[in-house]
């Protein structure tokens, strides 16, 4: 993995561990008592999607070979 890609991967991590975090202090809280838990549990269920997408991407990325669609012949049919 470069460097880039660990840099996301971590980001990522934090960005989920952090949603999470914000998700579980918005639950306890009790959703239906102030309108700040609705926007914390909002703000952290995006915040770990976010984590989650960017860690996947970062590691996709790094485990699979660039496709390299130049080097083959078009496959024509009927010819």
């Amino acid at each position: 993995m470069t460097a880039a890609t660990t840099f996301f991967l971590v980001v990522g991590v934090i960005a989920l561990i952090a949603g999470i975090a914000l998700m579980t202090v918005a639950i306890r809280g009790g959703v239906n008592d102030r309108p700040r838990n609705h926007m914390m549990l909002i703000a952290g269920m995006m915040s770990a999607a976010f984590g989650l997408i960017l860690g996947g991407f970062a590691i996709g990325y790094a485990t699979t070979a660039p496709l390299d669609f130049n080097t083959s012949e078009p496959d024509i049919q009927g010819a």
